[in-house]
């Protein structure tokens, strides 16, 4: 886990006040690129002896992914994960096991986009490729 004074530094970076319960979610968060969801940071936050509410956790993790210091990745309206690699990436998701993995940027070149529609542009790309067991063996 990221000490308090690590964890404090870096939300400040991003224009996060760094209240008690965001450090404590910073904490669990960025200690390496991760994919997590709401209910295991709930989870983890409270295994490591914190009590935070679960309408905290997320609006905490709604509150990073505005400020862009983590990724929300929908797979879909009941499964969003929250990733700490904000660099450009894709990812693969195992809809068996639940688990989302990173592919790099550079393994699926995303070329000719179609034009944005009127008072749009582009915002990025992100591929997710689901993968299921291959029981044809």
């Amino acid at each position: 886990m990221l000490d308090e004074a690590e964890a404090a530094e870096r939300l400040r970076a991003y224009g996060i006040l760094p209240t008690q319960q965001r450090l404590q979610i910073a904490r669990i968060l960025f200690t390496r690129d991760q994919h997590l969801s709401a209910d295991q940071v709930l989870e983890m936050a409270n295994a490591a002896g914190e009590r935070v509410s679960k309408a905290t956790v997320y609006n905490t993790l709604g509150l990073f992914a505005r400020k862009k210091i983590l990724r929300e990745v929908i797979i879909d309206p009941n499964r969003v994960f929250y990733d700490t690699n904000t660099g450009k990436h894709h990812h693969f998701y195992n809809v068996a096991t639940g688990k989302l993995s990173d592919i790099d940027a550079q393994q699926i070149p995303v070329e000719q986009l179609p034009e944005a529609p009127p008072g749009t542009v582009v915002d990025g790309v992100e591929v997710i490729i689901r993968l299921r067991p291959d029981n044809a063996k």
